[in-house]
């Protein structure tokens, strides 16, 4: 039960990504613009950007991601990523609103939060600084209005160690989100929901360091001597436009001497030539400021004698940023420079060659997935580390003849990597390419120890095996560069497979439920306790002739999975490509196998306390519900599956003998205490209903008997006693949702029944009486909050939605419409709550018959 947190226009449900193309070609259009078939998900598009890069300029940052609500009401989405690859942080496109994230936190709670360096982060948020181990500071507000939530609005920048987000920064940036989320507001009063469930749209980020060009225009009067320019030109020079036209000789003086000597020799060239021509130059103004010169002219001609003395031309101011070019290509060592997206936009003659590829096949490509030997996984956390943190990186690389080894210094606007070769690896085993460097820097050695860390942080949530599986399949393959996952679970010595991912459908079955005799791989590091690694698909089968093979040609790597000593099972990885293992990487290998047994074991020992709770609960609702001539009942309950905890919900009905009673109630809380309160309560309930008590007297000693049992629990309750013969209805309710009833024309109201306060609050509380009638063909609708509620949500927009659902499905058979109010709920495989449901319908009696009948 949770307190409700705004309103949200009501309409049809679509989600932004279904009508949205793919992100353009690498050199198509700007990648900021969909160009898709739908012009409202282009406009949002279009706000979103602006929004994201807004905030980021607001507060001074280098990087930033904008998230949105998703259909799932679980699930957060990426939707614009700014100043950064989308394809390097695709691990974090995706953020589960109960995940321990800050972005979660924000978009639950409504609530900024402002990191401003390290040392907060990681005390705060320990599972995003073990993914992203790396100095920087972040901001985070909601994108929200008039208490609906749409998202959330994400800044990166430098940390400041000591000092906190400053009261100038975050006033800026919660106004960039308020605007956002009144725009959004305004727009989702002519559209379907606005939800995101499309890959982020990447966004550039305006140069910060590089001066913006100057550029001037010019005309120069040979005969005359004389030189008139535009303001960019006059600007460039520093003289003031009312002067013009100046002398050659006045604007020779602005230049250095020698370099006026060359202009005139130029001039001369050009205007002699029998062509058109164009000539460039590099001038040194006065200022010591680089320029350069772009002229155009030909010879004289009889019948032109004025074209034949004038030169045109343009002087632009290089500013004292740009590198020229030829002087990377005389340095020793390879440059290569690449935008924030990973672009490449230069790369000198000695990088060329390094890498084997020619510049002009690189320039604009994203590097890591332009030259192979970038693009292996194991590099990913360099490039973020670069990414986020002021610090140079430094990696060892396999390139075209020999190893290379690779620094890369950042700025806010990009990377600069420097290549050279002649190093040496910590281990390259013979022909099979190593995964990358040893432990030769900080970013190595942080690598190597957050990986655990992280995989430790996110098993703690796991609770399921397919949960620790998953987590399993999210953190470690994308960290070595794997492409197939197994695992398989240790069961009256035999092993079955328990998860599977990226294997040919149907290949891993002929080793399912093998014996733990079998001559297999998987068997063996199980029972010898030691990891086993083929850096080769052809080493495999060599060390185990005959076992069956996928068609796949890369490495394998198999890990015990023990848990203090009991084995659990054994993990298979798969690789695409041979590679080698380093020492290091089989530290962190086995350590994890460790973490992952540890893992599997705590779940399938909470699996099975979590049946027998299950079970308890279960035998706690009713089995069946009373069958009366004139009512039709149905019920539905369905346990959540987040945490695997058991909840309070229930429902009954009851026969009073004057009446037959509905009853809903959900007691706070998960977990045995709340389902053994809940079992309590209906027993009470039911006690007191079939003693002739009213309906204020069941209510009002419910909460009397709570209150003495002081569980430290409360609950709500909802409670009608009904005359299936009349009609007639007496209802109370304490601190419930209201009820939907349904008419027989098919209108649908919530009912408004005045109520008390919660059950074991108040011993004095006093809970009102509302007499209801119930029309011939008319259906009652009572619920808890877990059907109706969504994080970031108002709750009364989810009983607006339950409402016109059970409006809309009219006279279908009172089961199928109770599966049908459930149904989005079943899809939800991480539920937070319980949900229960009973439908009461009204059926006429016509005059000797027995069965009821509907009335249209």
């Amino acid at each position: 039960m949770r307190r409700p947190q705004g309103r949200e226009h009501a309409g049809r449900v679509t989600r932004y990504g279904d009508d949205v193309p793919e992100a353009p070609a690498e050199d198509g259009p700007d990648p900021v613009h969909t160009h898709g078939r739908d012009p409202q998900a282009d406009e949002l598009v279009m706000v979103l950007a602006q929004a994201e890069v807004s905030a980021i300029e607001a507060v001074g940052g280098f990087a930033g991601g904008l998230y949105l609500r998703s259909a799932a009401p679980e699930l957060l989405r990426l939707a614009v990523i700014a100043g950064l690859p989308s394809k390097l942080f695709r691990h974090w496109w995706g953020m589960h609103v109960n995940r321990p994230f800050p972005h979660s936190d924000v978009y639950r709670t409504g609530q900024p939060v402002y990191l401003g360096d390290t040392e907060e982060a990681m005390r705060r948020y320990p599972q995003l600084m073990a993914g992203l181990p790396f100095p920087f500071g972040s901001l985070y507000v909601p994108i929200s209005h008039d208490r609906e939530c749409f998202g959330v609005l994400a800044v990166l920048r430098p940390a400041t160690p000591g000092q906190p987000v400053s009261e100038a920064d975050r006033r800026r940036i919660h106004e960039v989100g308020d605007r956002l989320g009144a725009t959004l507001a305004a727009m989702a009063a002519d559209r379907p929901r606005i939800e995101w469930d499309a890959e982020p749209l990447a966004v550039t980020l305006q140069s910060l360091t590089a001066p913006p060009l100057r550029i001037g225009a010019f005309d120069w009067n040979l005969e005359a001597g004389t030189v008139t320019g535009d303001e960019g030109w006059c600007a460039i020079l520093g003289t003031d436009p009312a002067r013009l036209p100046l002398t050659a000789e006045a604007v020779a003086a602005r230049i250095e001497p020698e370099d006026a000597y060359g202009l005139w020799a130029l001039a001369r060239r050009s205007a002699e030539s029998d062509r058109p021509v164009t000539r460039r130059l590099r001038l040194q103004g006065a200022d010591g400021r680089p320029h350069l010169l772009e002229l155009t002219g030909r010879r004289r001609r009889p019948t032109d004698a004025a074209a034949a003395t004038h030169l045109t031309g343009y002087l632009v101011d290089l500013g004292a940023g740009p590198v020229v070019p030829e002087a990377a290509d005389r340095l020793p060592v390879g440059i290569c420079s690449v935008d924030r997206l990973g672009r490449i936009s230069y790369m000198n003659e000695r990088a060329e060659r390094l890498l084997g590829q020619p510049r002009a096949d690189l320039i604009g490509r994203v590097l890591w997935e332009a030259v192979d030997s970038f693009g292996q996984a194991a590099h990913e956390d360099h490039y973020r580390a670069a990414l986020l943190s002021p610090d140079p990186v430094h990696f060892l690389l396999r390139g075209t003849d020999e190893w290379l080894s690779v620094t890369l210094h950042s700025s806010l606007d990009g990377l600069t990597l420097t290549l050279d070769a002649g190093a040496q690896p910590t281990y390259a085993p013979g022909s099979v390419a190593a995964p990358g460097a040893g432990l030769g820097s900080p970013a190595d050695r942080a690598v190597a120890l957050y990986r655990p860390v992280a995989l430790a942080i996110a098993l703690t949530e796991a609770v399921t095996a397919r949960q620790v599986s998953a987590v399993v399949t999210e953190e470690l393959l994308p960290a070595f560069g794997g492409r197939q996952l197994a695992i398989y679970m240790l069961s009256n010595r035999h092993l079955y497979l328990a998860w599977e991912t990226g294997f040919p459908r149907g290949f891993l079955n002929r080793f399912d439920g093998v014996g733990l005799d079998t001559k297999l791989p998987g068997v063996e590091t199980l029972t010898s306790g030691r990891p086993l690694f083929f850096e080769s698909m052809q080493k495999l089968a060599a060390a185990y002739p005959g076992i069956p093979m996928d068609a796949h040609v890369g490495a394998r790597a198999f890990l015990p999975l023990i848990a203090s000593g009991r084995p659990v099972g054994s993990c298979i990885l798969g690789f695409d490509r041979p590679r080698g293992f380093s020492p290091e990487e089989r530290t962190v290998l086995t350590a994890l196998a460790g973490l992952i047994a540890q893992a599997l074991e705590r779940a399938r020992r909470y699996d099975s306390e979590a049946a027998l709770a299950r079970g308890l609960q279960d035998a706690l609702l009713p089995h069946r519900l009373p069958a009366v001539e004139g009512l039709d009942t149905v019920a539905r309950h369905l346990p959540g599956t987040q945490g695997m905890e058991v909840g309070g919900d229930w429902y009954d009905v009851i026969d009073t003998g004057r009446g037959m009673a509905l009853i809903i109630g959900d007691v706070q809380g998960h977990g045995v205490q709340a389902a053994a309160t809940m079992g309590q309560l209906r027993s009470a309930v039911r006690a007191l209903a079939v003693s002739g008590h009213t309906p204020v007297e069941v209510m009002t000693g419910t909460n009397r008997l709570l209150i003495d049992l002081d569980p430290g629990l409360f609950a709500s309750c909802c409670y009608i006693v009904l005359d299936p013969a009349t009609g007639r209805a007496d209802a109370v309710r304490a601190g419930h949702l209201q009820p939907l009833l349904r008419h027989p024309d098919g209108r649908t109201d919530v009912l408004a029944l005045p109520g008390g306060v919660v059950l074991g609050v108040d011993a004095r509380a006093v809970y009102p009486v509302t007499e209801l009638f119930l029309e011939p063909g008319a259906v009652l609708a009572l619920f808890t909050d877990g059907l109706v509620e969504q994080p970031g949500a108002d709750i009364d927009l989810g009983i607006e939605r339950l409402r016109l659902t059970f409006s809309e499905l009219g006279y279908a058979p009172l089961s199928d419409t109770a599966d049908r109010l459930i149904n989005e709920a079943r899809q939800t495989p991480d539920r937070p709550d319980d949900i229960a449901l009973l439908l009461a319908a009204r059926w006429s009696q016509p005059a000797g018959t027995a069965d009821g009948v509907p009335v249209p």
